[in-house]
């Protein structure tokens, strides 16, 4: 076992809650299982700096105790784009940095759940963008549609996306964030037909999304056999 790198279709489709419930899945079937948040902004200032909450979120499901340092590199306080934070900080995003906190939580994990921060071409620098990290990582990436009005064009395009630069969309979830979005069964089987990466759970619109009860929507078999085939 290896590690995923889950991205989203855009920002607060459900990453967070998605990758908490990899996590508690994977957990569950007997597997050391670590969550990682590279980078975050939009934090909390606290006593001892800066803490995301979907950091925190990922380390409370995760079966490892780690330094945050690890799980959560960079933090910036302003819930903006990600590089623009890190320029008012003065602070240069390091791919690399990044690359050496997911070896030494690899040493560690039998998996490794790495959350992005927004879509797939969220810049972290003048010329760096998620994309980059994935690639850099090599992890096979699960893609959160978030199933609201604008999801298709936003699915298709992000593994459009995905494709052009050879990082294949190993599986997909769909995430009802809109109970109110008309003839979702329709744009979900929409998608179901168009993309060609197996559908890895429905995840509806939760009023109480902890772990254990996203994990219950998901095909933790077919998830397995994503990880376990690698980017390959």
């Amino acid at each position: 076992m290896k590690g995923v790198f889950v991205t989203g279709t855009d920002t607060g489709v459900g990453k967070t809650r998605v990758g908490c419930g990899l996590i508690h899945a994977l957990k569950c079937s007997g597997l050391r299982v670590a969550g990682m948040k590279p980078v975050a902004s939009g934090c909390e200032q606290i006593a001892g700096g800066l803490a995301s909450d979907d950091a925190r979120q990922l380390a409370a499901a995760s079966a490892l105790d780690v330094p945050m340092d690890l799980l959560n590199p960079y933090r910036f306080l302003p819930a903006i784009a990600p590089h623009v934070a890190a320029a008012e900080s003065r602070v240069q995003i390091d791919l690399q940095r990044i690359k050496a906190a997911y070896l030494r939580l690899a040493a560690l994990a039998d998996v490794v759940v790495v959350e992005g921060v927004g879509g797939l071409r969220v810049p972290l620098g003048e010329s760096e963008e998620v994309s980059d990290l994935i690639a850099m990582l090599g992890l096979p990436v699960i893609l959160v549609v978030g199933i609201r009005l604008g999801c298709l064009n936003h699915a298709l395009l992000t593994v459009e996306a995905l494709d052009r630069r050879s990082i294949a969309a190993a599986g997909w979830v769909a995430s009802h964030v809109d109970p109110a979005m008309a003839a979702q069964e329709e744009n979900v089987q929409a998608l179901h037909s168009r993309l060609t990466c197996p559908l890895l759970g429905r995840v509806p619109h939760l009023s109480r999304a902890d772990p254990e009860a996203v994990a219950g929507y998901l095909d933790l078999a077919r998830v397995r056999t994503v990880i376990e085939r690698g980017a390959d």
